[in-house]
């Protein structure tokens, strides 16, 4: 395969697809997620199969566990994505709402329209839900799309792709409005993220490695966050149940993805309380800790290192660190934040406010485990990603951060003077 002619191709397909797609109505649109969400059903054993053929290769090529539960598909996740098309059809179509409708001084009304961004370029890695997910997310905002797995799922990404094909069919829309990259030459990459004729956003989902490398040579505009080293602070007013719950929750629920806990800040005046018993159940679940010279003083664990305040472990490996106040914790937050998502454990509404104003996060969380920041919790019905960018979209991006506005203006023979 020639690479850049193939890109090209695709790229060409993509923006022809873009204009149909963004002026169908909402009615082919959810047609099209529905036959996509019933194909996906009536062909589950064929893409558990094909999933089982990369989780094959997986484990013959060294891959570790936490990218292979990212990468694996069983009956609950494909239910999941079912449910995830289902919610994506019931949510309102954000394409062509007008807002902001006024009245100028010289008779001219002014208003804003939401409109498609056109092509969304995705590339991610291991997780083949995120195939459906994107194609759903980019189909119901108007926008055609072109996603780029990683080589580790490319029998589950081509089932899903020809799910979708069937499901665009089955609602006389383009094929052309999703298209999987059929090839695992990394070639492809490079010439997706430099598109600039056809692809209007690249979204990248993966590891940091990757999302440096598409920031760095990318010439489209990126929605991105590079890691997700996320805090839980248990403070001194802390409720210490329901503490320990959310700790223990927001490390062990899954290991392999950006919102889990990586590390738990705890207020010195609870600390002896709750670190053992939370340091008991992490054991239990085969978590590895570190701690600061505080945290070893009441539990056994491993010191932990400057670099471990920075790492994003991915992996049953938890950083822990006692601190005098939630002053301390803040501080911690500010300097080692990835600026993905944060938690506070308190009974105290004064330092709740405070916490949620201060901590400069795309989430920010009072009592709740950081597993809670994703698309789908948050009823987007799913997620194209999660920025930490500040400009266009923060945090789980859905069918709004997948639209943008334009001014659009009312006259009645108005003229300039």
């Amino acid at each position: 395969m020639e690479i850049k002619s193939y890109m090209q191709q695709l790229g060409q397909q993509a923006r022809a697809a873009a204009r149909l797609i963004a002026a169908a109505d909402s009615t082919a649109k959810n047609a099209a997620l529905l036959a996509i969400a019933d194909a996906i059903d009536s062909r589950r054993d064929e893409l558990l199969a094909a999933n089982a053929i990369d989780l094959e290769n997986g484990r013959s090529n060294g891959l570790d566990a936490a990218l292979l539960d990212r990468l694996e598909l069983n009956d609950a996740r494909v239910d999941a994505m079912i449910e995830g098309l289902h919610q994506v059809a019931e949510l309102p179509d954000p394409v062509g709402v007008i807002t902001d409708r006024q009245l100028r001084p010289s008779g001219i009304e002014i208003a804003k329209m939401r409109v498609p961004l056109g092509v969304v370029g995705i590339i991610y890695e291991s997780r083949p839900n995120v195939t459906v997910d994107a194609a759903s997310l980019c189909l119901k905002s108007g926008n055609a799309t072109i996603l780029r797995g990683g080589s580790e799922a490319i029998h589950s990404n081509r089932a899903i792709a020809d799910c979708i094909k069937l499901g665009l069919a089955v609602a006389g829309l383009p094929e052309a409005t999703v298209q999987v990259i059929d090839t695992t030459d990394r070639a492809a990459v490079g010439e997706l993220i430099t598109m600039t004729d056809y692809v209007d956003v690249i979204v990248p989902r993966g590891g940091k490695s990757l999302i440096e490398r598409i920031s760095r040579e990318a010439r489209v505009p990126v929605i991105k966050h590079l890691d997700g080293i996320c805090h839980v602070y248990i403070d001194d007013k802390a409720d210490l149940e329901m503490a320990f719950n959310i700790a223990l929750n927001a490390k062990t629920h899954r290991y392999g993805v950006c919102n889990a806990m990586e590390t738990l800040l705890v207020a010195e005046g609870v600390a002896e309380q709750i670190l053992p018993r939370l340091a008991e159940a992490y054991r239990d679940k085969g978590v590895e800790l570190h701690g600061c010279e505080k945290t070893r003083a009441i539990i056994d664990c491993l010191p932990a290192s400057e670099e471990d305040w920075q790492t994003e472990y991915l992996a049953p490996v938890l950083s822990i660190r006692v601190v005098a106040d939630m002053e301390e914790a803040m501080d911690h937050i500010a300097q080692y934040s990835s600026h993905h998502t944060e938690a506070i454990v308190t009974g105290d509404t004064i330092r709740s406010n405070r916490f949620l104003a201060e901590v400069d996060s795309s989430s920010v969380m009072v009592n709740a485990s950081t597993r809670f920041a994703d698309g789908f919790e948050y009823g987007l019905g799913a997620e194209i990603g999660i920025s930490t960018d500040k400009i266009h979209a923060r945090g789980p991006v859905g069918l709004e951060g997948l639209t943008s506005q334009k001014w659009v203006v009312y006259g009645h023979g108005e003229i300039r003077q």
